[in-house]
């Protein structure tokens, strides 16, 4: 058996349902990722798919790069075949690729704004359509809520997760006065308590200090957080966030949401009138251009071939950046060789 055939094995029920036995992308669980490259110093890289012509120049650059890499679907709840979309999407770009690297989905951040019984049911039967879907990682957005509402709406919101024992990654809730180490703080304790396991805690750029991010207090949170077995992303970066990449690693991030660049670049590959109108309904959303364009796209005209190909090649340049700055490269292979020994010949 090939040590593709080995990897292929860990893939969790729910991807190999969506998108067959006979696949042979690698679509893991992050959990396996973070297993193989504990003593790595290297953080995942998650990527978000804005545009879907984004996706062979994203892939194109993890197999360049030889880097494990995440996709994440921003909106996944936007309609109810959001999810499915994307994950057919993704597999279809990888297959045409030949891609045998390892990657992993992110759904979200689904943001969470109200523990009213209706809205936790209504986003309780998303969450099972995004596990039907394939994904392997939701994350959840809290911070509407308090500490208690946090925790009463995760425990509500976790059984399509549990259920078939895939990652959840989950945000502090509203900052208190103790600040943002006392909202992680009480909210994995809440979650431990109910015996929530998460797998991950995002916390954003903002939350450290906005334009200079607290790097001893993101240390701080990463050890609060591994103390329980979880490990910490950041997210919701700037345009500019690649430059300064490499400080999160050496503070112990094992994941990073690169968001910022990628917005823009996709929103660019339309003409000018069409990015006008999804840059007045993002402002009237209150939302990024860019990140509203991954619900309008399939509204939008097609990318002519020439804008297709420059998408492509903008997205492949930064996500080599990105991967450069995350300690990434040649991650893929090594965590391949490490997946596919036998348990407990781990040396």
């Amino acid at each position: 058996m090939s040590v593709l055939d080995k990897v292929l094995t860990l893939r969790p029920g729910n991807v190999v349902a969506r998108v067959g036995p006979g696949s042979r992308v690698p679509l893991l669980d992050p959990r396996e990722l973070l297993r193989a490259l504990e003593s790595v110093p290297a953080a995942l890289p998650c990527l978000p798919v804005l545009a879907k012509g984004s996706l062979p120049g994203l892939l194109r650059a993890a197999r360049a790069e030889d880097a494990v890499l995440g996709l994440a679907c921003p909106h996944p709840l936007a309609d109810r075949g959001a999810a499915e979309r994307f994950v057919l999407a993704v597999h279809a770009a990888a297959v045409e690729a030949e891609h045998t690297r390892p990657l992993f989905l992110q759904a979200g951040p689904v943001r969470v704004s109200s523990t009213d019984a209706d809205v936790l049911d209504a986003l309780k039967d998303g969450l099972f359509r995004v596990v039907d879907a394939g994904f392997a990682l939701v994350s959840l957005e809290l911070s509407r809520l308090t500490s208690y509402e946090a925790v009463e709406a995760v425990t509500a919101l976790v059984a399509p997760l549990t259920e078939r024992e895939l990652s959840l990654e989950v945000s502090p809730p509203q900052l208190s006065a103790g600040g943002l180490l006392d909202a992680c703080g009480t909210l994995l304790e809440g979650l431990s308590q109910w015996k929530v396991p998460p797998r991950f805690l995002r916390v954003t750029e903002a939350q450290l200090g906005a334009g200079d991010p607290d790097v001893e207090l993101l240390r701080q949170v990463v050890e609060l957080a591994g103390a329980r077995g979880v490990a910490v992303t950041v997210g919701d970066l700037s345009e500019a966030a690649p430059r300064g990449l490499s400080s999160y690693v050496a503070a112990g991030v094992r994941k990073v949401d690169c968001g910022g660049p990628f917005g823009p670049l996709a929103l660019r590959a339309w003409p000018a009138e069409d990015r006008a109108q999804v840059v007045a309904k993002a402002q009237a959303a209150g939302m990024p251009a860019g990140e509203l364009l991954s619900m309008l796209e399939e509204g939008l005209p097609p990318l002519t071939d020439g804008a297709r190909e420059t998408l492509e090649a903008l997205s492949f340049s930064e996500a080599t950046e990105v991967i450069a700055a995350l300690g990434a490269r040649r991650t893929a292979s090594g965590a391949m060789a490490f997946l596919a020994k036998p348990a407990g010949d781990l040396g």
